[in-house]
């Protein structure tokens, strides 16, 4: 989908699909954010950024799914921006137990070594993805749009590189089609012993723990079409 790219107050880039320049009474509103991430130091930076700026009405910060979707129920923000790598259980998942925990809630998706794209984000309900390395000031400015009604997604020359190698994208696939280890082996003209330690460390990435999750999460993250 082709977008418009802008240049917001504080220099960092971003790129916005299917946004509709808002009224000015909509530029002042003041916004709930809920941050779900696993690091307390990423809590502590956009607790002390987001205190300051006069748009936020309420900052809100959780750990893990559970935390999250108990400050979406009493809060009910307008955005909440998730980190796709919760320890132990995956933010896609999140994003679609938090709208159904608060329906007005919208999800801007973040993180250090996924790509995803727009299509994944929105599959699963995001209305924006960008990479962490873009920095607090740059991520809360798109949680702002977001939270706004504004659709942002960095541009794919910015997002972070693939998960996989590709030769584990190789063996995903073909665990996707519902083939074994040994005729993925015999396919890729590779070992059983290599294609289990492929396999393996595909899972551990993924943090899945078989191939049903396995394939279930590569799908949620547009790995698979």
């Amino acid at each position: 989908m082709a977008g418009e790219t802008v240049t917001d107050a504080t220099g960092g880039l971003v790129l916005i699909s299917g946004g509709k320049p808002l009224p000015p009474a909509d530029e002042q509103r003041r916004l709930r954010v809920l941050l779900v991430d696993g690091q307390d130091l990423i809590h502590w930076g956009f607790k002390m950024l987001l205190s300051s700026e006069s748009w936020v009405e309420r900052f809100v910060a959780a750990h893990n799914a559970v935390q999250a979707l108990e400050l979406a129920r009493r809060y009910q923000p307008h955005v909440a921006v998730v980190d796709l790598q919760l320890r132990g259980e995956s933010g896609a998942e999140l994003c679609e137990q938090i709208r159904e925990a608060s329906p007005a809630t919208r999800v801007l998706l973040m993180s250090a070594v996924d790509r995803v794209s727009a299509h994944s984000a929105r599959a699963v309900g995001a209305a924006g993805f960008v990479p962490k390395g873009w920095g607090a000031r740059d991520i809360a400015g798109a949680a702002r749009m977001v939270g706004l009604g504004m659709t942002v997604f960095a541009p794919e020359s910015e997002q972070p590189p693939n998960l996989l190698t590709g030769r584990e994208r190789e063996v995903l696939e073909m665990i996707a089609a519902g083939s074994t280890n040994r005729e993925i082996a015999d396919r890729l003209f590779l070992s059983p012993h290599t294609v289990k330690d492929h396999t393996s460390a595909l899972y551990r990435k993924m943090k899945a723990r078989n191939r049903a999750e396995a394939i279930l999460r590569a799908q949620r993250l547009g790995l698979l079409a």
